[in-house]
């Protein structure tokens, strides 16, 4: 949502009458169960399967194709005239997985959940500022927050921002009741989790009868499983392993630019990135251009170490890929005056969750060692990365799926955030996100926006080598998948022949 008109903001989903087949067919994806045993179906919690969360339960409001926010759960949208309270009109006649009704009540309950300090969801950071979530009246949702917030329908598209039963905490882990197209018959995380189509979805029935999704931790395994026939669909494809999918028959593929970045994070609370000075030497001494080559053969857009995907309105205008020319000379002068004239040694931990992973640690060892900073790879299993080595050790790879640009630096950089994965604490930049966040007029927000983004590559501990160009390997008997960003594919139109 690009600017305010009279401060009201309305989306209305035209209703349409679909005659659809009864589902047919079985779609089988595969997921990488990053959090081992802790792995589950409670959308909010840091161990939740999106590839399953996604099929079963709905949002408020979902990304359109372009991005923008577009009716879900919710029908409109409208706010008070200096955007601190919300009202959203909800959809009727929209039934749980177990029959009972959606209404507000469920809506006030998913959301105080995210919000409640005791169960410290990674996903508050995206409700910072709402005061009082409120039901009006069955189909009617208040939203109060402490400050105006012009994009709160932009956040509200996160893809963990999903509608479970009121009261059914304790029990969403494995049950995954929610109001999708798709609707858990047997949930096994590190086996063949079965999910059945929702027949009485609010948007008719799914053409797909069934979809499994398998738990294969290793990249590789995920492609091979692919190129065997056993999975219909593996979004981790990388440029060179396309080759294999366009030589097979049986396959198709899809390239899709996206906001999705791929990267290193440096704890900056331990020495010696705890010295802006250390961390800014490191980010300095990486080639970028010739990185994105190498990995991603130029699939691939230039970050600067910005998390704001390329065709995000708030990302920076200029030519971003201008801004971080490789400069040993410089990294080297700034770690000498960190108090390391000899260089820095420090490990960095790998895994195959991504396949590009690897790849980019070897890149960026070669690269940096000019500098005098020694990198050595330590090699770590892929089951279980996520929640024994990530935000642990103090040199980790990382990735970020697309979101909001507010989204993400309240999520990956303000201070105590869950998912604060530099473990970053910086009253400045907390304040600058704050101004932002309040501005109402677009084009002075688009500006505060850009401010951060050039704050972060003078300070931050991530490195974001580069937003990726992803390579979706297809079945060629699936039809109807949208190769979209944002998670809004629409997985109740996907089908197979």
């Amino acid at each position: 949502m690009r600017k305010l008109t009279g401060l009201v903001f309305m989306a209305i989903l035209a209703s349409i009458s679909v005659v659809r087949a009864e589902p047919t067919g079985t779609f089988r994806q595969a997921h990488e169960v990053g959090s081992g045993n802790a792995s589950d179906l409670d959308p909010i919690s840091k161990g939740r399967v999106f590839q399953i969360t996604e099929k079963i339960m709905s949002r408020l409001v979902r990304p359109s194709m372009e991005g923008t926010p577009s009716p879900d759960l919710a029908v409109s949208w409208s706010a008070n005239s200096d955007a601190t309270v919300w009202t959203f009109k909800l959809r009727s006649g929209v039934k749980f997985h177990d029959g009972k009704p959606f209404t507000s009540e469920d809506a006030v309950y998913s959301l105080q959940r995210v919000i409640d300090p005791k169960l410290d969801s990674p996903a508050k950071s995206t409700l910072k500022g709402v005061t009082k979530i409120e039901a009006i009246d069955p189909l009617t949702l208040s939203l109060t927050l402490a400050a105006p917030k012009a994009d709160l329908p932009l956040v509200l598209t996160d893809y963990r921002l999903r509608m479970i039963p009121a009261g059914s905490g304790d029990t969403i882990k494995s049950t995954g009741i929610g109001t999708g197209p798709f609707k858990v018959e047997k949930f096994d995380p590190q086996g063949v989790t079965v999910l059945t189509a929702n027949m009485d979805y609010w948007e008719g029935p799914p053409a797909v009868a069934r979809m499994e999704i398998i738990g294969i931790p290793d990249a590789q395994a995920r492609l091979q499983a692919l190129l065997g026939g056993q999975l219909d669909m593996e979004p981790g494809i990388s440029r060179q392993q396309s080759a294999l999918i366009q030589r097979n028959p049986k396959l198709k593929l899809q390239e899709v630019p996206t906001g999705n970045w791929r990267g290193i994070v440096l704890r900056t609370d331990v020495k010696p990135f705890d010295d802006v000075r250390v961390r800014k030497a490191i980010r300095m001494a990486v080639d970028r251009k010739a990185m994105v080559g190498l990995v991603a053969a130029g699939a691939g857009f230039i970050g600067c170490d910005t998390p704001v995907g390329p065709k995000d309105q708030y990302r920076l205008e200029e030519d971003v890929a201008t801004m971080c020319p490789q400069d040993i000379k410089g990294a080297k002068a700034l770690l000498a005056e960190a108090g390391y004239p000899d260089g820095i040694d420090f490990d960095l931990y790998v895994s195959t969750v991504e396949s590009v992973w690897p790849t980019i640690a070897e890149a960026f060892q070669q690269q940096v060692a000019a500098a005098g900073i020694r990198v050595k790879i330590v090699q770590v299993p892929s089951d279980g990365y996520w929640s024994q080595v990530w935000l642990k050790k103090d040199a980790t790879m990382t990735r970020w799926n697309e979101r909001p640009a507010d989204s993400l630096f309240n999520e990956v950089y303000r201070t105590g955030a869950s998912w604060n994965e530099s473990h970053q604490s910086d009253p400045k930049f907390d304040a600058m996100l704050d101004a932002a966040g309040k501005e109402l007029d677009f084009a002075k927000r688009k500006d505060m926006y850009a401010a951060i983004q050039r704050y972060l590559w003078e300070n931050t501990g991530t490195y974001v080598v580069y937003h990726a160009t992803v390579f979706v390997g297809l079945s060629a008997r699936v039809k109807d998948l949208d190769a979209v960003e944002n998670f809004s594919i629409r997985w109740n139109r996907v089908r197979v022949d």
